[in-house]
C-alpha cells in the first residue's frame, strides 16, 4: 500500500447517522484505523461464509421461496460491505475514484486541505 497524505481521510467499513459515510484522518495506525481492519476482515469472512450458505440453497431443491428472498437480502446487503471495502482499500492504493456524495458507499477520496 501506498503511505497516505496527511490530508486524505479514509473511508471506513460502517455508516453513521441517516447512513452517511464515515472517514478518519491520520497515517493508518491509530485505534480507529485499527477498528476498521477488523470490521473489514469480519464483512469479508462473513460475507465468505454466506456466499457458501447461499450455495448450499441453491443447490437443495427444499428451499422455498421465502428462504431463498431472506438469502438475496442478504447477499446484497453482504455485498455492500464488500465493495465498501474494496473501495477504502483501493483509494488507500491510489487507485483514483471520482465518486461523489451521491454515491451510495459515500464520497470517495476525500482532500481536506487544497
Amino acid at each position: 500500500m501506498s503511505e497516505k497524505s496527511p490530508n486524505e481521510a479514509r473511508l471506513l467499513p460502517w455508516t453513521g447517522l441517516g447512513g452517511r459515510p464515515c472517514y478518519v484522518v491520520g497515517n493508518g495506525t491509530g485505534k480507529v484505523s485499527q477498528a476498521a481492519d477488523k470490521v473489514e476482515a469480519q464483512q469479508l469472512s462473513m460475507a465468505l461464509e454466506l456466499l457458501d450458505h447461499a450455495d448450499d440453497m441453491l443447490a437443495d431443491a427444499q428451499t422455498t421461496e421465502i428462504q431463498l428472498r431472506h438469502v438475496s437480502a442478504a447477499l446484497a446487503h453482504s455485498l455492500r460491505d464488500v465493495h465498501r471495502v474494496a473501495r477504502s482499500r483501493g483509494l488507500r492504493l491510489g487507485i483514483p475514484d471520482d465518486s461523489g456524495e451521491e454515491h451510495p458507499s459515500g464520497q470517495g477520496l476525500v482532500r481536506l486541505l487544497p
